[in-house]
């Protein structure tokens, strides 16, 4: 697991490298938003267990969190940056967590809109999934697993706060949508 983190962070960190370099050449400052979000996370593996086992499973979680986005301007309108988030879930999650580049455009009004990429874990709950008590879940099960993240959003500026949404996908197996509220610095 260590492993893959560090490679996820090195591979984000040379995606961003060069427009880091180049907002910093140009005497650009970062712009940097924090904020809380929440959202909902559908792993996608219902009908693959009913298929499988003929029992329904609930694979869906609410999910609250945090986030810290630092963006750099390339241009009069379009940035990069890298973004880290964290989420405790509710039902089929017990967290996700992960660290993504992004990419993207601001208009005039400071609006942005933007695509992500990166790396996301998820520490899912079999017990709630499987609506089992938490013993009857084999020791040993490892529950957490990471993948590639892909994603787009949108930052709107709303006085001195930011509104936000993204739609994610893990490999292309999951889906996950987040709306929240920032405060840039």
């Amino acid at each position: 697991m260590k492993s893959t983190a560090i490679h996820a962070g090195l591979a984000i960190a040379m995606l961003a490298a060069p427009s880091f370099a180049f907002a910093q050449d140009a005497g650009d400052k970062p712009e940097v938003t924090v904020g809380a979000q929440a959202g909902y996370h559908d792993l996608g593996i219902a009908d693959e267990v009913f298929d499988l086992t003929g029992i329904e499973v609930d694979d869906g979680s609410a999910l609250f969190g945090g986030f810290v986005a630092v963006d750099f301007p390339v241009s009069d309108t379009l940035f990069a940056g890298v973004e880290g988030n964290a989420n405790l879930g509710t039902d089929a999650l017990d967290a996700d967590y992960g660290a993504s580049a992004r990419l993207g455009i601001r208009t005039e009004n400071g609006t942005k809109f933007y695509v992500r990429g990166g790396y996301q874990w998820v520490d899912i709950d079999y017990a709630n999934i499987l609506d089992v008590p938490e013993a009857a879940v084999p020791a040993g099960l490892d529950s957490t697993f990471g993948d590639y993240l892909v994603g787009v959003g949108i930052d709107l500026p709303f006085g001195g706060a930011v509104l936000r949404g993204n739609v994610d996908t893990i490999a292309f197996d999951t889906v996950r949508a987040t709306a929240g509220v920032g405060f840039r610095f």
